[in-house]
């Protein structure tokens, strides 16, 4: 059996940049959470993607619950959540015992559709908090969305966990809306092999978000606990890693984007095949390449046929409004992103990709048609 494609893997530098960093923390005796390295990352995140301040997280989860929590989310608000996403970006709604109501994908760009972000707020003028989600690496249309929301004056969140080193018109992806956050998950385009950031230019909002993820506990001789607390700060280890992960996205971006532009120019021909759409306001980072099928061949042919050769392959997120647990929730739109998860696929997207895999990829792809 050839070796392991995989769908997205972790990737250290080549140059031992995260090991310098671990040995440091190792070195100093600083391994437990709090230290140099967090407080670093912390700086060096915010600076690259050009937010005034960032809290680093045990995850982008948790992320997403203190933006929610420093939003004022409380139990029974409403929040609006795109639907294509992982659950990741709506449990949180339901930690603050909020409610989420589920927004349609626009066919433009996978992202939040304006159209019925809208008719969400014709029908829920009371909505607290909107999230929105930067699909695969795919930038939303943060114009027409921020337009919607500051009209309505509504805190708004940006999952940005698979779009760090993505751009919208020139702007990083995730400093657009009130809070942004990103994940260091172990198959994002950079990894801490777990960890998230929440970033804001909000910077009395992110020190409280530090408050809270630090159990809350007040200034005091004596431990002390005024405020419910969350154990969510990052460890200095894992946040050397994120350090010496910085610097390498932009290499990391470079690949993702040769792999969609191999895969698109190898596989872009073939009968009912298109690829996830690309704007001219949208710098990607292209974390997974993505097709969809309409035509004879069905995404299961493909799953099944790149599994036999040891290949990993993955459909698209199911709608959180299709998922069993959140099925009793609102959901506005018109069902594309339904379809999307009906018929697309995600192709193997691992930075450590060689051409070798690539071919070995589109030609058991292209051996189906």
């Amino acid at each position: 059996m050839a070796d392991r494609i995989y769908l997205s893997s972790p990737h250290m530098s080549d140059e031992g940049y995260e090991q310098q960093y671990v040995q440091e923390a190792f070195d100093t005796n600083w391994i437990a959470p709090l230290g140099t390295n967090v407080n670093e990352f912390e700086v060096e995140l915010a600076s690259k993607v050009g937010a005034k301040s960032a809290a680093a997280l045990s995850s982008g989860t948790a992320a997403i619950h203190l933006a929610l929590k420093a939003a004022g989310v409380e139990d029974g608000d409403v929040v609006f959540c795109s639907t294509l996403t992982f659950s990741a970006t709506a449990n949180p709604i339901i930690y603050q015992n909020a409610i989420p109501v589920f927004i349609d994908s626009d066919e433009k760009t996978w992202n939040m559709d304006p159209n019925a972000l809208q008719e969400a707020f014709r029908k829920y003028p009371e909505v607290k908090a909107v999230i929105i989600v930067h699909l695969y690496g795919l930038s939303a249309d943060m114009d027409k969305i921020m337009e919607i929301c500051n009209k309505h004056d509504v805190v708004v969140i940006e999952d940005a966990a698979e779009s760090l080193g993505g751009y919208y018109n020139g702007k990083h992806t995730g400093t657009f809306a009130d809070y942004g956050i990103y994940s260091f998950n172990g198959n994002k385009i950079i990894t801490t092999s777990g960890g998230g950031m929440l970033v804001s230019d909000n910077e009395e909002k992110i020190a409280k978000a530090r408050f809270w993820a630090t159990q809350s506990r007040d200034q005091a001789r004596h431990y002390q606990h005024s405020e419910l607390g969350y154990n969510y700060r990052m460890s200095n280890v894992v946040a050397g890693i994120g350090r010496g992960q910085l610097k390498v996205l932009e290499e990391r971006v470079k690949k993702k984007k040769f792999i969609f532009e191999y895969y698109k120019k190898e596989l872009g021909q073939l009968e009912g095949v298109s690829f996830m759409p690309v704007n001219d306001w949208d710098q990607p980072n292209y974390w997974l390449s993505t097709i969809i099928l309409n035509g004879v061949i069905k995404p299961i042919d493909i799953f099944n046929a790149l599994e036999e050769k040891n290949i990993e392959s993955r459909p698209i997120w199911k709608p959180m409004h299709m998922q069993p647990f959140f099925k009793e929730f609102d959901f506005i739109g018109a069902g594309v992103s339904e379809k999307l998860f009906e018929k697309g696929v995600c192709l193997p997207s691992d930075t450590k990709m060689t051409e070798h895999d690539l071919i070995r990829v589109t030609t058991i792809i292209k051996e189906l048609w």
